[in-house]
């Protein structure tokens, strides 16, 4: 399956942490605050804190907030 930007659609890295490109991420967040996202998603998928399934809730768990 081919990743695209969900702004303008432009083919993106299948391994790519956000699901945006880096010209539509900059335009909307601004550098600074882009690399940031890109950062701590990338160490969030690195803990295994971060389900990339893009849409197939077959395997997610069903889960109840304590609040």
């Amino acid at each position: 399956m081919v990743k695209k930007c969900i702004y303008c659609g432009k083919i993106i890295a299948e391994e790519s942490v956000i699901d945006f490109c880096e010209t539509c991420g900059k335009g909307a967040f601004g550098e600074k605050t882009f690399n940031a996202i890109v950062q701590n998603m990338e160490n969030a998928r690195s803990n295994g804190d971060l389900c990339l399934d893009h849409g197939d809730s077959s395997n997610l768990n069903s889960t109840k907030a304590n609040f």
